[in-house]
């Protein structure tokens, strides 16, 4: 679990396709400064770009991670050159301040950028999504996750397939959507809240249904149940 607050930014030092498991492994370097792995383990779960990766072997400076083929499929990571820029954040702790909203770091689609309007110091972009089943979950003044970023959507259309979100320009400093151009992608991960209350929902609609056709029932067999007693009375 990821709470969407940025803690550092990486730099790609290799994208390997083809590692010793006979795998695919992303090799990151941190600045020097950085206490980014300060407390780190082997298994540990960190989110690059928004998505919760395993540490297998680390450094004081650098650590690599392994990336299944199903998450090659799901995320632009596949597209990271070495020298690419991305974010980074460790898994929460207990006593982690919540200064974002709840990232499970389980990308659902790809996002590209359609548009950057500068609006003062601050920058709208507006983005569409590859999937764009993921709209529904979408909604104004609600979250959304880019590159595990927790942001603010700021405008939604849903006939014409995007949303916006506004970065102020602390935040512009802070994450890589910021430094990204016009038809590049970043990786989307709608609010799980969401999909929850959808389920939930859709759940007591169900037994709405079947609530319903249970009294339904019940009223026919006692309509047959009397005309065939007063048959037999009769």
């Amino acid at each position: 679990m990821f709470t969407g607050i940025v803690e550092d930014i990486g730099v790609v030092s290799e994208l390997n396709p083809n590692d010793s498991t006979g795998g695919t492994s992303l090799t990151i370097t941190i600045p020097s400064t950085s206490t980014l792995l300060s407390d780190c383990h082997e298994g540990d779960s960190i989110a690059i770009n928004g998505v919760c990766l395993t540490v297998v072997t680390f450094t004081p400076h650098s650590f690599t991670v392994g990336i299944a083929p199903e998450t090659l499929r799901l995320t632009d990571l596949g597209s990271l050159t070495a020298s690419s820029r991305v974010n980074l954040e460790r898994a929460v702790r207990a006593d982690t301040r919540m200064g974002g909203h709840f990232v499970q770091g389980h990308v659902d689609t790809v996002a590209t950028i359609l548009s950057k309007t500068p609006d003062g110091n601050a920058v709208t972009i507006r983005f569409q999504p590859k999937d764009e089943g993921v709209l529904k979950y979408v909604v104004y003044k609600g979250y959304v996750a880019l590159d595990g970023t927790s942001l603010t959507v700021t405008k939604v259309d849903d006939v014409e397939g995007w949303w916006e979100v506004m970065l102020i320009a602390y935040t512009q400093e802070k994450v890589v959507v910021a430094g990204k151009a016009v038809g590049e992608t970043v990786n989307v991960e709608v609010d799980m809240m969401a999909k929850y209350a959808e389920k939930a929902m859709k759940g007591y609609m169900l037994g709405l249904e079947e609530g319903t056709n249970t009294v339904f029932e019940q009223i026919v067999e006692r309509i047959v149940a009397k005309a065939f007693g007063s048959t037999k009375s009769s």
